[in-house]
């Protein structure tokens, strides 16, 4: 797993974006079938100067918990658009790192290449860690989409400035969908039918519902 010093400036933010970037493979495939998975969230403290990061193994199949870590810390950058990541990283390597074992697949609640620089949290991850990644995100950040149909497995392309950064899946009957982006390793369509296979029950994937319930946790245990 490659260390990361946080940068001290936007300018070398952008520029160690630029050069991790041409890394991120999009075309995977990734696991079809893995055993294990790992859900990555971060909560913060209301006055936004406390987080906790926390990394959940589920198994794939069972979606039963394995193992959970977590990390608490200081944002390590400013919030700034389009770098977002940089707040995060540090806590998630710490927590990823702790877990007793390596998942097989990573999945954030954020996103990927459907992000303004083509390299969100999940991009981003996956070459810090070599491990497959994908993102599944509560709402949009960029791009355009026709609605999918209401019934569950209904898609549609995310498209921005003419490329399809993700996808927008409808993962329960009638409700809100949700935006599945490539992070690294994996390809769009085995990144949606993993999204489907995690969301037996609820619009959101089990490994962001109990990766959320964690850091919750231990930011409350401060």
């Amino acid at each position: 797993m490659a260390a990361l010093t946080p940068p001290r400036t936007e300018a070398e933010a952008r520029a160690i974006q630029q050069a991790l970037r041409p890394q991120v493979d999009t075309t995977g495939p990734g696991p079809q079938r893995p055993a294990t998975v790992a859900g990555l969230d971060v909560a913060y403290a209301k006055d936004d100067r406390t987080l906790a990061a926390a990394v959940v193994l589920l198994d794939f199949a069972t979606h039963e918990v394995l193992a959970e870590s977590t990390a608490t810390g200081v944002p390590a950058f400013d919030y700034i658009p389009g770098l977002f990541a940089f707040r995060e990283l540090p806590a998630l390597l710490t927590a990823l790192s702790r877990l007793p074992a390596t998942p097989d697949l990573l999945v954030v609640d954020g996103h990927g290449l459907a992000h303004p620089h083509r390299f969100g949290l999940a991009c981003h991850l996956g070459v810090l860690t070599g491990l497959p990644v994908f993102g599944v995100g509560k709402t949009r950040l960029i791009g355009t989409a026709t609605e999918p149909g209401p019934e569950r497995g209904a898609c549609s392309d995310l498209v921005d400035n003419g490329e399809v950064v993700g996808r927008v899946l409808r993962t329960r009957p009638a409700v809100k969908p949700v935006y599945v982006s490539v992070g690294h390793r994996i390809d769009l369509d085995t990144a949606c039918a993993h999204t489907l296979a995690l969301t037996p029950r609820y619009r959101l994937p089990e490994t962001t519902r109990a990766a959320d319930q964690a850091c919750r946790r231990a930011l409350a245990a401060g």
